[in-house]
């Protein structure tokens, strides 16, 4: 066998070597501990990767969760049940928090807003709000383009003939996506026991939303009123209505009594004979 041959595979074969065991060496070194209840709690989460947890994912949710960092009761796709699951894997008890659904804070559509111009660019919101802000004459409403509806997950929207979205409640998980790709932000979670909301987020004065929108809500006051409010279940911040207490009965009063329909019914109001009746019931 040639010498020079034999040497030069003695000498890869030392580097081979040498290499491996500077690898193993590394791995043993530097190796990064991994809890094995992270693993279980990934492995129980729906894998959405949605970032309603407040995560940029499922996996540094779960290694969140486990380490103390954030509750168990986070993932909102998951409900109750991920929650009963985690928090079986890390021993502990925890309550589900109240569940959420997403809504729509803009009634503005193509009956009820004007448009600046005819948008006919890349059908994507983010796109059109690049072009003069939009071809919708209010700079709070929504676009029209759909991203919302195209980015949810779990097929929980639609466009409505009026080019507005629309929350299919039964499918909605609370996700989070819809809020987050809208760059009007008029996409909002609210929990599922609120009975009413508004849907317009303009803090434009009275007269410019009056001239752009007959649904926008122009700060008229009379929902904070006394005579509709009376215990304070709505204020105002700057020119928009806030709802402090969303399971106040007035709340239904302020629905009937704004002039420009910015509220939203999400539970209809119960009847009188019903409420009657649920009352008799509390006190036997």
């Amino acid at each position: 066998m040639d010498p020079l041959f034999l040497s030069s595979v003695i000498v890869l074969g030392g580097l081979g070597l040498l290499f491996g065991a500077a690898l193993a060496y590394a791995s043993i070194k530097f190796a990064v501990y991994v809890d094995p209840k992270v693993e279980q709690v990934l492995a129980v989460l729906p894998g959405a990767n949605c970032g309603a947890c407040g995560r940029p994912g499922c996996a540094a949710y779960a290694e969140a969760v486990v380490k103390g960092e954030t509750p168990p009761n986070m993932c909102s796709p998951g409900g109750a049940e991920v929650t009963a699951k985690i928090a079986a894997i890390l021993g502990v008890t925890a309550e589900a928090a109240d569940p959420k659904v997403a809504v729509v804070q803009c009634q503005g559509g193509k009956e009820q807003a004007i448009e600046k111009y005819i948008y006919e660019g890349i059908q994507d919101c983010s796109a059109a709000e690049m072009v003069g802000g939009g071809a919708k004459a209010c700079s709070y409403g929504c676009l029209g383009l759909g991203s919302c509806v195209r980015a949810c997950p779990f097929d929980a929207m639609y466009m409505n003939d009026n080019g507005l979205p629309v929350v299919i409640e039964e499918k909605c998980t609370a996700c989070n996506i819809c809020v987050t790709t809208c760059p009007r932000g008029i996409m909002a979670l609210i929990p599922r026991s609120q009975k009413v909301f508004l849907a317009c987020v303009s803090q434009d004065k009275a007269k410019a939303v009056k001239s752009v929108c007959t649904v926008g809500c122009f700060a008229c006051k009379i929902c904070v009123t006394p005579k509709v409010t009376p215990e304070g279940a709505i204020e105002m911040s700057g020119n928009l209505p806030v709802i402090k207490n969303i399971h106040s009965d007035d709340l239904y009063v302020a629905f009937e009594k704004c002039p420009s329909h910015s509220y939203v019914v999400r539970i209809p109001r119960p009847e009188p004979a019903v409420v009657a009746e649920e009352t008799v019931e509390k006190q036997l």
